[in-house]
């Protein structure tokens, strides 16, 4: 198989936070709970949750399932797997039945329920034993005085811990401060969650998703700004101009900070930004090639076609049929283990 079609979905980050830089978030970093509850979710039922206008986060202390967000691929749910959700996010939390041939035949619907002081806050999806056990919540987390670190959030954040980094006790313990209502909540609830988004911040220096390009660009907001409006819409009409603009910089400033602070060009962070959102598309989607070209801002076939081969070292079409090959091969393997 080509080398380029073997990365799919892989493309490292365009940008990465140094380990200096982090600290300085971390300092800056100003945290409180929202909302925390537990849930608990058993073989056949889903648990339909979010639409808070706060991002989410979710940690499976136990069992497997999976997560599905409204216009997004599944999420696998592993012991220890740490889901971030946008704001205004609708999902739900699914347990597969026991048996091959039945599905989902049971929902609660867990949004916009209120808990009253003192209650148990707990969702409970099923009236067997839980295969699934989550501790899910809504948070705010703010950089400086101003820039809130996840209000931008258009792809959920997943990670795979551990029990060694005890963050599944570091929860139980924000869930019981909430319960308790004792003096000091909110300063210790804050103090716990900083604890697991620190864990999660400490992934930005080393992990290959693409969710830390974010935290890169923290001590720069003009170039932040550039770099999310143009990760937002990579197939728009963008110029170093109106970019420049953007970010409100003068065009000759813009060019020279945004190299300094990603390390590449604008125009260059574009075309792989439009690169990575094609290769996501003729995987997911079955639009054809040209449809996809003028999704990712490209008016000419033949440079988008150019363009593809220099990333990733094959023809769209090929890319395409290579990636759907090797899915369904994983989901054979998956179906039918030695």
């Amino acid at each position: 198989m080509n080398k380029g079609a073997a990365r799919q979905h892989r493309d490292p980050p365009l940008a990465r936070i140094s380990g200096a830089q982090l600290d300085g978030l971390l300092s800056a970093l100003s945290v409180e709970f929202v909302r925390l509850t537990e849930c608990l979710v058993s073989p056949g039922w889903r648990l339909n949750l979010g639409g808070t206008p706060a991002p989410g986060i979710h940690y499976n202390l136990s069992g497997h399932g999976r997560m599905v967000l409204e216009g997004h691929p599944a999420i696998e749910l592993l012991p220890h797997t740490l889901v971030i959700t946008p704001p205004n996010q609708y999902f739900h939390i699914e347990v597969p039945p026991d048996g091959p041939e039945s599905g989902i035949s049971n929902e609660v619907e867990g949004r916009w329920k209120p808990f009253p002081p003192g209650a148990i806050r707990r969702f409970v999806a099923g009236d067997h034993a839980p295969q699934l056990m989550l501790i899910c919540g809504y948070f705010e987390a703010s950089y400086g005085t101003s820039v809130n670190l996840f209000s931008t959030l258009t792809a959920p954040i997943v990670e795979q811990f551990d029990s060694a980094r005890h963050i599944d006790h570091t929860l139980r313990l924000a869930l019981q401060e909430l319960i308790d209502q004792e003096v000091g909540t909110g300063a210790m609830t804050a103090t716990l969650l900083k604890v697991v988004l620190i864990a999660l911040l400490r992934r930005s220096l080393t992990s290959i998703d693409l969710w830390v390009e974010r935290f890169s660009l923290m001590g720069d907001a003009n170039i932040a700004r550039a770099f999310s409006h143009m990760a937002a819409r990579p197939g728009a009409q963008h110029s170093v101009d109106a970019l420049a603009r953007t970010a409100c910089l003068s065009r000759s400033s813009f060019m020279a900070r945004f190299t300094e602070v990603v390390g590449l060009p604008p125009m260059t962070v574009l075309r792989r930004l439009r690169m990575r959102q094609a290769a996501s598309m003729l995987i997911t989607c079955e639009l054809s090639v040209d449809h996809i070209a003028r999704t990712v801002g490209y008016t000419s076939r033949s440079s988008f076609l150019k363009a593809f081969h220099d990333a990733y070292g094959t023809l769209p079409s090929d890319y395409r049929a290579q990636g759907r090959t090797k899915m369904t091969s994983k989901t054979e393997n998956e179906d039918h283990p030695e």
